[in-house]
């Protein structure tokens, strides 16, 4: 018997007993989709997150006080909150680190929950206001479309002036760059000049690049710092071989700074950005492990129904069993008849659950505001799984039809 055949006649078995067939199928397409769909949705967050650190590149670190940064595995052990880095100390480490090749930007992030307002125009309350200084735009990847950028003397002494993004300049002057330069817009309670516009960046995890105010550092610092806030301190190297050792130059001289006697641990942390991404690539180990065995689980399930389909399958086509050896059908042709039609109906289950699964990680992709990754390697992880399956629901039931004794077959009723 030719294996197109075969396939033939493994549908048209199917077709016969369509019922049981959608709901083995279904069963099936519930585990591939639970396996597809998540690892999916966890792919296309992860590339988002690359995608959204990618501007800071290899060549940057970001030091921070202990406790405020992702954590991976560390054992269970708990770490205490390290001191926040006010303005007097970040800006002693901006002045004091001089490693070559290295910038320093020291920021402040104000809030998140800023009003926009120009004339009868106002955005929703959801624009975030930064303080930057001089080397903020550079180490942060951002460019300009018009304008100019912070200066290092605004920085230090404060003025208002401030740069926009995109989406306020979309929102207050209908996309005009032109109209927006040199136009007052309140935010935040504080009137302020713009004098440059960022080119857009989109949006990344549901937070979008372009909707945001950069002012300058002193006058953030007047408007939102408190005792305790925290300064965020970024440097770039301008030779990414030589991040390991500004890493450790730069952790002296905070040390230093923090006057930490030699027997104290460091109570800050130094994360670069491709470490942020490995770390939270560590932490989704078990959101794909729960969604494996998940899918497991389900998919155990439907090969026990799979085959009891089959076994029920062989009973009622004895006859037709026996009429097939008797015209000069061999065992073999018996049994990949079966075999074709436990793996037909298993893979019919899988391509339902890989569509429904990529439309899930579609779904997650857009509501995170990432780019959607489609998934090749899982869809044929699922392939191979269903074809696996398939094979092994269908060979009891297809070895057990094919030893039937064609005499006792064609008596049976």
């Amino acid at each position: 018997m030719k294996p197109l055949e075969t396939i033939r006649m493994a549908f048209r078995s199917i077709k016969n007993n369509l019922l049981r067939a959608i709901l083995t199928l279904m069963i099936i397409a519930f585990g591939i989709t639970a396996l597809v769909g998540i690892l999916t949705a966890i792919d296309s967050a992860i590339f988002s997150l690359n995608d959204s650190f990618s501007y800071l590149g290899a060549n940057t670190f970001e030091v921070e006080p202990k406790g405020t940064t992702i954590q991976g595995n560390r054992g269970g052990r708990t770490y205490k909150r390290g001191e926040p880095f006010g303005y007097t100390a970040s800006m002693e480490f901006d002045e004091r680190f001089n490693y070559p090749g290295a910038a320093t930007s020291v920021s402040l992030t104000c809030t998140s929950r800023a009003e926009v307002s120009h004339k009868e125009e106002k955005t929703n309350p959801n624009i975030f206001v930064f303080g930057i200084g001089e080397n903020y735009l550079d180490a942060k990847g951002f460019e300009l479309v018009a304008g100019r950028n912070i200066t290092a003397r605004e920085a230090e002494e404060g003025s208002l002036n401030a740069i926009v993004g995109h989406d306020i300049v979309k929102q207050l002057f209908n996309g005009k760059t032109n109209k927006a330069m040199g136009s007052y817009i309140n935010a935040a309670n504080i009137k302020l000049k713009i004098v440059g516009v960022l080119k857009s960046k989109g949006a990344s995890m549901n937070q979008s690049e372009d909707r945001r105010i950069m002012i300058p550092l002193q006058t953030a610092k007047r408007y939102f710092g408190t005792q305790r806030t925290n300064y965020t301190i970024l440097v770039a190297i301008q030779d990414a071989t030589q991040i390991d050792n500004a890493i450790a130059s730069a952790t002296g001289l905070l040390r230093n700074i923090r006057k930490l006697k030699a027997s104290q641990e460091n109570d800050f942390e130094i994360t670069k950005s491709d470490g942020l991404i490995d770390s939270i690539k560590e932490n989704t180990f078990f959101l794909r492990a729960a969604a494996v065995i998940i899918a497991m689980i389900t998919l155990v399930g439907a090969a026990i129904g799979l085959m009891n389909i089959m076994l029920v399958s062989v009973t009622e086509r004895t006859r037709e069993i026996g009429i097939s050896k008797a015209i000069g059908a061999t065992r073999k042709n018996i049994m990949l008849q079966f075999l074709a039609e436990a793996v037909v109906i298993s893979l019919l289950g899988g391509l339902v659950g890989i569509f429904f699964g990529v439309m899930a990680g579609v779904g997650v992709s857009a509501g995170l505001g990432g780019t959607f990754v489609f998934p090749w390697a899982w869809i044929t992880i699922a392939f191979i799984t269903c074809s696996i399956v398939g094979l092994v629901s269908g060979l009891y039931p297809a070895v057990k039809a094919s030893r039937l004794d064609p005499i006792e077959s064609l008596r049976y009723e």
